[in-house]
């Protein structure tokens, strides 16, 4: 009997991975990748010696020993990485005033309370929980026995779950009278799940959402180090633009250069609209499927401000929160009264000694207006990526005065450049953002209709998040052992 062929499209985390579960259970492999390198939006770019960080805030999983810990043990050798941990997650400043974030949560209770005494009642509750979610494991495990009893840990945390299940951000920002707290809180993705941020918070506070020196590209590395030692293959410049179905099953791809590749399965880890309006060609679709995107709420694309810096900034916070003393016009849309500012000078691989690499994001929905300048007027893009830079290095300058004159390279990305590069739906930096509408739950990684194909990464997990390329990949590659009745083995 012949081996089974799967073929990927995408090679960011989750179809690096699913190709690794794949292969390690018999099927023959091959990730199609539209660009020249894998990871997809985990990526970052160098220019005259700065290396410029587009994705990993941190890593989930960091702690070994952790559950997410020995599940990216299955898909690469975490081991290699080094973990930079700082004691600070985020500085606000405002107007001269300045509230610092600690992972410790008793530190970051006592500068809360301090910074804040108004909102006693609120930080305390915060604290409370941020504590009690550092211990919580989410359910799983390799065999039934754990993964029941890891479901049986997990109940006495319910309660509190379903107690801020339907909580926003901007819902609970609004318990706070102190402007910088509420500026923490309420800041920027005002829809997005309370939890979110608390669970992100606990992670941090329970060690294990370590930052991975040498960023994205060393992540994506040692998973593709792991796929090529099993024999798994990467066709790069391979942009898909249709997939084959025959008799409701789908048989194959169509390249952009007109070659068809047959298949017994397909997996998209592309984007998610892509995938079904486009290659798809809105062929297998149901009522639920475009109620969903048409109503859930998407991560937004971004503006990012790159600086190379002949400075050294160690003294500076890893992550700042700047307020502006007048407001930046992002597009026609977007006004932006702060800078999300990083520091990177805890990563001694991005730029050179005595050198510090900066980014600076600034969210926008208006992906439009940026794709739209791009393809039709060339000039005024150019000449509104240099406005915008202009005014993000002035106020770079203002706050770091070692960076004053000292700024040797600077570099803009804009939603039409997440598009080209990642073709992700209108330039969003993740997937469906998680709202207490969507939970935690999990979209359907098959479409109906169609057997034989699959669904994996942010498109189907809403939260986004390198873990749910992981978690996607892994939960599919067992579905489609068990839909071919074989064994299914993770490592």
């Amino acid at each position: 009997m012949s081996q089974r062929k799967a073929l990927i499209i995408g090679g960011g985390i989750a179809g690096l991975c699913a190709g690794i579960y794949l292969r390690r259970n018999g099927f023959d492999t091959e990730i199609l990748e539209m660009n020249s390198l894998a990871g997809g939006l985990a990526t970052s770019w160098t220019r005259r010696g700065y290396t410029f960080e587009n994705c990993l805030h941190w890593l989930v999983g960091s702690k070994p020993g952790s559950s997410l810990n020995e599940l990216w043990r299955e898909v690469f050798d975490i081991e290699r990485l080094r973990f930079h941990d700082g004691e600070i997650y985020q500085v606000i400043e405002r107007d001269g005033r300045r509230l610092a974030v600690f992972k410790q949560v008793d530190r970051m209770e006592q500068e809360f309370l301090e910074k804040a005494p108004e909102d006693a009642a609120a930080v305390k509750e915060f604290c409370r929980l941020v504590r009690r979610l550092a211990r919580f494991r989410f359910p799983g495990g390799k065999t039934p026995f754990s993964r029941a009893a890891s479901a049986v840990a997990a109940l006495p945390y319910l309660p509190a779950l379903a107690k801020y299940r339907k909580e926003t951000l901007a819902s609970f920002s609004g318990r706070f009278q102190n402007p910088l707290a509420r500026e923490f809180f309420g800041a920027g993705l005002a829809s997005l799940s309370f939890l979110a941020v608390a669970f992100s918070l606990a992670w941090m506070a329970a060690g294990d959402a370590g930052y991975p020196i040498g960023g994205s590209r060393a992540l994506i590395g040692l998973i593709e180090d792991t796929y090529a030692s099993i024999g798994g293959r990467i066709r790069f410049n391979a942009r898909v633009v249709k997939v084959l179905a025959e008799k409701g099953r789908a048989s194959g791809v169509v390249l952009e250069n007109g070659e068809r590749l047959g298949t017994d399965i397909v997996v998209s880890a592309a984007d998610g609209y892509a995938t079904i309006f486009e290659l798809l060609g809105k062929r297998f679709l149901s009522d639920k499927i475009r109620d969903i995107y048409r109503t859930y709420r998407r991560f937004p694309s971004y503006v990012q401000v790159s600086a190379g810096i002949a400075a050294d900034l160690s003294g500076e916070p890893e992550f700042l929160s700047l307020g502006l003393e007048r407001e930046i016009e992002v597009d026609l849309q977007t006004r932006a009264r702060s800078l999300s500012v990083r520091v990177f000078h805890f990563d001694p691989t991005f730029a050179p000694p005595g050198k510090t690499a900066i980014t600076v994001f600034l969210p926008t929905a208006n992906d439009a207006y940026w794709r739209g300048l791009r393809e039709r007027k060339r000039d005024l893009y150019v000449e509104e990526k240099g406005r915008l830079s202009h005014r993000v290095l002035a106020a770079l300058e203002k706050r770091f005065p070692a960076a004053r004159d000292r700024i040797e390279v600077f570099d803009v990305a804009t939603p039409a450049t997440v598009v080209r590069y990642t073709g992700n739906w209108h330039g969003s930096m993740e997937g469906w953002m998680m709202t207490p509408e969507t939970g935690f739950r999990q979209l359907p990684a098959v479409l109906p209709g169609l057997k034989g194909f699959y669904m994996v990464g942010q498109w189907i997990s809403p939260g986004g998040g390198l873990p749910s390329g992981l978690l996607t990949a892994r939960a599919v590659s067992r579905l489609i052992c068990r839909e071919y009745g074989l064994p299914w083995c993770p490592d």
